[in-house]
């Protein structure tokens, strides 16, 4: 069940360390952090949405990671849909959340807030304008940017994301081919 060291239940990664425990897992994790850190709801109906939305954004981030690996010939294209997409299904879906609270869900930050605070970043390195229609999205993300945390790890040079390696490229769709058949 476990690696010879006994760290990686399914032999891949990513791993967590924490309170005495090796998590593995991506919403294992997720889920962990969330609930020692009081974002996730405060009742089961809470996660239900907050899962609802950051599932959705998971999806969204999925198709972007795809499109990073696509091939030349296929990349303008699959990057108008991922555009359309995000613009049609998932950012009204949002904007309509954050329609009568600061948040998407309750009355105080969620991992739901975190992750749409990721995904309208990540959208905006790859399209400058996309928030320019929704409003509500846009305060919201400033508020999100304006905690002191938040604002201190979107700093040039944090560990939000590390440049991208061209190298890395064929490994990463050697991986993913495995992943997404």
């Amino acid at each position: 069940m476990f690696t010879v060291d006994g760290a990686l239940m399914f032999q891949q990664v990513p791993l967590v360390e924490i309170d005495g425990m090796q998590i593995v897992q991506s919403k294992a994790i997720m889920n962990y952090i969330a609930g020692k850190y009081n974002l996730y709801g405060k009742d089961l109906k809470e996660r239900v949405l907050i899962d609802m939305y950051t599932e959705g954004m998971i999806d969204l981030l999925d198709i972007i990671m795809l499109w990073a690996i696509e091939t030349p010939e296929n990349k303008q294209k699959q990057l108008s849909d991922i555009e359309q997409k995000a613009k049609e299904r998932f950012m009204p879906v949002f904007e309509k959340g954050l329609a009568n609270s600061h948040f998407l869900v309750g009355n105080q930050l969620s991992r739901a807030d975190v992750h749409l605070l990721e995904t309208t970043l990540t959208l905006q390195e790859i399209f400058p304008t996309i928030l320019s229609t929704f409003p509500k999205i846009q305060a919201f993300q400033e508020r999100m940017k304006a905690l002191p945390r938040i604002s201190k790890f979107l700093q040039p040079g944090s560990a939000r994301k590390p440049p991208r390696d061209e190298d890395l490229i064929p490994t990463l769709k050697e991986v993913l081919s495995h992943y997404y058949k």
